[in-house]
């Protein structure tokens, strides 16, 4: 009987005291728990927001793709011309600067990375990512150049023999993840899944029309086709032509090289052409082949080209296009 009452005081006991111990252990959390507000993201985000836009061109270069200059102008023709105007916590350069946009596309860098580094939430990253990227869309007219042709006096040695001459015309696989059911669509040649963009430019490396959405199966004429007969398609004025190569057909407004002559410049030899298909083909090639160029710099600039993203095609071409217009506006 004594043992028994002695066991029950001993339990209760035991009761009493984890149960203060656990009151006491939560009223301490509680008053050293750090509580979070976001004014203990301002200053980190002020911080980084400086070291892009005021410190040096060099790291707005890398981080960015353009310098400062090029920065404030971009942002404020954003502001005036698409309508992006400052929201109550987020302002047009931290949008853009941020990686909100420019950082994302030039580095292809994760939603979840850049919250870390940015101090910004995922959502809200993604929300003025899209809304950034609708806005440079609309200035499609602006960006894009209007060609000029190569006038009738031009001693150019690269342009000069092709009088009336726009440019120059190509296309270029961007891989891309599909689904399984359309990955046969979208594989091409080389066996990647990829969307086929046509793309042409002046002679200064500026894009005047680009074409995307095509599936990377899609053969160069066929997109060349549905590009001229768009309503608001890629448009050659009687008496001008662009260069294109053997994958388009040689037709009014397209100047193909000689079938079966030799053409890349890397196949040339020290010695010159020896007959005028040779020599035209040779002049054709270094002409060209600034369509080429201008894709390299396009990729080298823009690392969300260079490797597939998780966004859907129809996002996933907006970007495309928003890189095209991006590179025309750094280049002027």
């Amino acid at each position: 009987m004594m043992r028994a009452k002695m066991h029950r005081t001993v339990v209760f006991m035991t009761i009493a005291f984890t149960f203060i111990w656990f009151s006491q252990r939560r009223v301490f959390r509680n008053n050293h728990r750090r509580r979070f507000s976001m004014l203990d993201r301002i200053p980190g985000q002020i911080s980084n927001l400086r070291d892009l836009v005021d410190v040096s061109d060099e790291d707005c270069k890398n981080v960015l793709r353009m310098d400062r200059i090029t920065f404030s102008r971009f942002c404020n023709l954003l502001q005036i011309s698409a309508g992006l105007t400052n929201s109550k916590h987020v302002t047009v350069k931290e949008i853009e600067s941020r990686n909100f946009f420019l950082c994302i596309l030039a580095h292809h860098t994760k939603n979840r990375c850049v919250r870390y580094k940015f101090k910004r939430s995922g959502q809200m990253i993604s929300k003025h990512f899209h809304f950034v990227l609708q806005c440079v869309l609309k200035l499609h007219s602006l960006f894009l150049v209007q060609p000029q042709p190569v006038p009738k006096d031009s001693i150019d040695p690269r342009w000069g023999k092709f009088k009336g001459c726009f440019g120059a015309l190509d296309g270029n696989y961007i891989d891309v993840l599909v689904r399984t059911v359309d990955k046969t669509r979208y594989r091409n040649r080389k066996g990647h899944c990829s969307v086929n963009v046509l793309g042409a430019c002046d002679r200064d490396m500026k894009f005047v029309y680009v074409l995307t959405g095509w599936e990377g199966s899609a053969a160069d004429s066929r997109v060349l086709c549905d590009a001229i007969t768009r309503p608001n398609g890629l448009k050659v004025l009687k008496g001008n032509f662009y260069l294109c190569d053997n994958a388009y057909p040689n037709c009014e407004g397209f100047l193909t090289p000689y079938k079966g002559v030799r053409y890349h410049l890397s196949e040339w030899p020290s010695r010159r052409p020896q007959t005028y298909q040779k020599y035209f083909n040779m002049k054709h090639t270094r002409a060209r082949n600034v369509i080429e160029r201008t894709f390299g710099l396009l990729k080298m600039r823009w690392g969300i080209l260079r490797s597939p993203s998780w966004s859907s095609i129809k996002k996933h071409n907006q970007i495309i296009m928003a890189c095209c217009l991006i590179h025309n506006f750094i280049i002027n």
